[in-house]
């Protein structure tokens, strides 16, 4: 699955611009680390597309607490979460 594949998967806004985030590979605690620093850098209308090897469940707190809107879809070999700004 790509970027474009999971905004039309997902709750997110399918015409917005994507910023990638791929922390398939990264231990904990980067892939929070680093998708709350991208977060912090994204324009009001970009949709960060993560792409990891679960679901990212202490992230989901974290966004709910900065305003995030958020879905995540499971696969097989990744689980993608969209999120944006609510």
């Amino acid at each position: 699955m790509d970027a474009t594949e999971a905004l039309q998967t997902t709750d997110a806004p399918d015409d917005a611009p994507t910023r990638e985030l791929d922390v398939r590979s990264l231990g904990p605690p980067k892939p929070l680390q680093n998708t709350l620093e991208t977060l912090a850098e994204i324009d009001d209308d970009e949709v960060v597309v993560q792409f990891n090897d679960r679901a990212p469940e202490f992230l989901y707190p974290k966004l709910d607490d900065r305003g995030f809107a958020y879905d995540t879809v499971e696969g097989e070999d990744m689980t993608v979460t969209t999120i944006w700004k609510a």
